[in-house]
């Protein structure tokens, strides 16, 4: 077992890891007309833009920023698309004062979004896919975020199978980042991400956020990723835009187990309950 490092380097920022200040909050900042959480209402650069301003306000610590949608079925866009979609709210937030992040795949788009200023990839695919690991090598500060998905977008929620799904997720994210560290990055710029939703049951789910704490294990800062996901409506029966209840409760839960980076769309909500957890925590 490594020991968790206390900071997280993210390109030009350097986050506190202390055991128990509050988690990192990560804005996701969908630029596509297609995501499954907010069904294309911010499709403009300005609006896009905008949106991350109330989150700016809201004091959210690292924004995400995406253009092609992820969600169970999803069809791929174009690199020229993808790039058309994040490029120019890159360029509209680089100078914020908040951090940012790539979630992208394409090695080409992680190229171009490290050298307009992002400061975080935050990959699917955990650098699998060709040519993805070099561009973030490039590279001699950013973060990186591995995430853990059976088979790809398309199908993995087609009767996803586990041995059992916490030593799987373990064993992938820990052989994804021991790569890293042999091509000489360093462990403070590595977190993880179990990647609930992306190739998993709801029973699966249940079990790594109950297990959480276990990610941890592995040495690095561990990301949750549960706002507004299905598995909250098939537990609450909720469509996606009233899940604010249960993802703050999920987020909470997250955060009592260990982990120190936590991906929401409701940034305002979030950010005042892990407030109080830290609060109470002190």
């Amino acid at each position: 077992m490594q020991v968790p490092p206390t900071t997280w380097r993210c390109g030009r920022f350097l986050f506190d890891l202390t055991i128990r200040k509050r988690p990192i909050v990560m804005g996701i900042l969908n630029a596509t007309p297609d995501s499954f959480s907010d069904g294309g209402r911010f499709r403009s650069t300005a609006d896009v833009i905008s949106l991350a301003e109330v989150m700016i306000a809201s004091g959210v610590d690292l924004i995400d920023i995406g253009g092609e949608s992820t969600r169970p079925g999803a069809i791929p866009v174009s690199l020229q698309e993808e790039l058309d979609r994040v490029m120019p709210v890159i360029e509209g937030l680089k100078n914020c004062g908040v951090p940012l992040s790539i979630d992208t795949y394409k090695a080409e788009t992680m190229l171009q979004a490290l050298e307009a200023g992002v400061d975080c990839v935050n990959d699917i695919w955990a650098l699998r896919q060709q040519g993805a690991l070099d561009a973030v090598l490039k590279s001699a500060n950013c973060g990186i975020v591995l995430m853990h998905m059976q088979r790809d977008p398309l199908t993995m929620q087609f009767n996803p199978e586990y041995q059992n799904v916490v030593s799987e997720v373990m064993g992938f994210l820990g052989e994804r980042a021991n790569l890293l560290l042999s091509n000489g990055v360093e462990q403070n710029r590595i977190a993880l991400d179990p990647g609930f939703g992306f190739g998993k049951s709801l029973e699966h789910n249940l079990e790594m956020l109950a297990k959480f704490d276990r990610f941890s294990e592995l040495g690095y800062p561990v990301l949750a990723g549960i706002s507004r996901k299905s598995m909250l409506g098939k537990i609450t029966g909720k469509e996606v835009d009233q899940r604010l209840s249960p993802s703050i409760a999920a987020a909470i839960m997250a955060a009592d187990r260990g982990a120190k980076i936590i991906r929401v769309h409701d940034v305002p909500d979030t950010v005042d309950a892990l407030k109080l957890w830290e609060a109470v925590n002190a």
